[in-house]
């Protein structure tokens, strides 16, 4: 396959007249600006990497926007319960048919990969299925079908709180031994060899430190929930004297393997732990609003980050950005905390794609040539070029500014659509219907 751009985003910055070649294998070949159209398919806009999604929960989309009537002391921690309520209703047909739903809509919005924070394994009695692997199957699938990228993350859970306190009855759908857990993260390995399958213990406090130590032990691609809000860094000093991301950065190696999602409230000495460790701060500042968490001290953390959707109630990395930039003005009380939108998109595809273990997140020779199209003739993009095009994409706009979408060198978005987005949605209304 063959495209020419006339202007694109490479690693060294923009470039003009850039043709791009990849084969079967759809990995990029051969990247040269200055380059020939002769014999190309014309890009109708400028071209720019996808974007890595690098935390999910697929199954929540289909519950986004039913937990925004206000509780009696609303939370996190109430919140939780009705996502808990929401689980009951889940089996595997139901979960492939919202996460393929779920993974058209972000292949639309420019997603391109995603990191699939997988906990919910058993049947609605907490009993294992038959095959223990049968709803990772239906995410893998789902991704198979909507063309996206998934890097799988199954998660361990263990415990409700800290200290190893018994699961609840509404967490038995997710709870797993140590030795069966890794056995079910073999037999997906060994089925789907091409896939990146990673392990996600879900947080220090539902993994007990012995099995945390286990389970991460070797592996090459590990996620975890931590310091998303203030009350579990309080129980966790009351359990252990010590702050989460304190005690999870003295208790394990934590490296560039490891992505810690929202890692919300740190303190300064925290932030530079994190940062010189090498590990990804996984933001998702929709999710984390929606639910109250708090906001990333983003303006004084000066290490590796990327963005992820987590409970889908937007599924959009353009409002991800803007949220990131405009939640640190309102703290700050001034502009520009962050270098502009281009500088965000750049470092959202950086730390992006090493969470999702990857290659992934620049248009190179050797990468993976998963890339958009953008729509340069909507009003708010009309006449911009280069990172201003960008800057405006990202605040100055509603309107998707996603045309085309290709996945490993494969159109999955054309104009706007995905090629199977009317039969993908008459899944997901009878699965959400039943």
């Amino acid at each position: 396959m063959t495209l020419f751009a006339e202007t694109a985003l490479l690693p060294d910055g923009w470039a003009e007249n850039v043709r791009f070649e990849w084969g079967a294998d759809g990995v990029l070949a051969r990247v040269e600006p200055g380059g020939s159209d002769a014999g190309a398919e014309r890009a109708k806009g400028p071209v720019v990497p996808g974007m890595p999604n690098l935390h999910s929960h697929a199954f929540q989309r289909a519950m986004a926007g039913l937990a925004e009537t206000p509780q009696g002391g609303d939370s996190f921690w109430t919140w939780r319960e009705t996502m808990y309520g929401f689980v009951r209703r889940i089996d595997p047909e139901m979960m492939y048919a919202v996460a393929a739903q779920l993974y058209v809509e972000m292949l639309r919005a420019g997603y391109t990969s995603v990191a699939e924070f997988h906990y919910v394994h058993h049947d609605r009695d907490g009993t294992p299925y038959d095959d223990r692997c049968v709803m990772s199957e239906a995410v893998l699938a789902a991704g198979a079908e909507a063309g996206i990228a998934v890097t799988l993350l199954p998660v361990l859970y263990q415990a409700s709180g800290f200290g190893g306190t018994p699961p609840t009855s509404a967490q038995a759908r997710f709870i797993n031994r140590t030795d069966d857990f890794l056995t079910m993260v073999a037999e997906l390995r060994r089925r789907h060899p091409e896939k990146v399958i990673g392990v996600a213990p879900h947080s220090i406090r539902a993994v007990p430190e012995d099995a945390l130590r286990e389970v991460v032990a070797g592996q090459s691609l590990v996620h975890i929930h931590i310091a998303e809000q203030v009350r579990e860094v309080e129980e966790c000093v009351a359990w252990s004297g010590k702050r989460s991301v304190e005690w999870l950065l003295d208790t394990v190696e934590v490296d560039g393997r490891w992505c810690l999602v929202h890692a919300t409230h740190m303190t300064a000495a925290e932030r530079e732990r994190v940062a010189a460790s090498g590990a990804v701060a996984g933001l998702c500042l929709t999710t984390e609003a929606n639910l109250g968490d708090g906001i990333f001290p983003f303006a004084e953390y000066a290490g590796a980050w990327g963005i992820g959707s987590d409970s889908h109630i937007s599924v959009s990395p353009i409002e991800e950005l803007r949220w990131l930039e405009y939640g640190q003005r309102l703290v700050h009380r001034r502009r520009g905390v962050a270098p502009g939108g281009a500088a965000l998109w750049r470092a959202a595809l950086a730390g992006g794609a090493r969470a999702v273990g990857g290659n992934v997140g620049a248009l190179r020779p050797g990468a993976r040539a998963d890339l958009l199209v953008l729509r340069d003739d909507l009003p708010a993009l009309w006449g911009k070029r280069g990172d201003t095009l960008l800057d405006a994409a990202i605040f100055a706009g509603n309107e998707n500014p996603v045309r085309d979408v290709a996945v490993a060198g494969r159109w999955v978005v054309r104009d706007g659509h995905h090629h199977g987005e009317e039969a993908i949605f008459a899944a997901y209304r009878k699965a959400v219907s039943g």
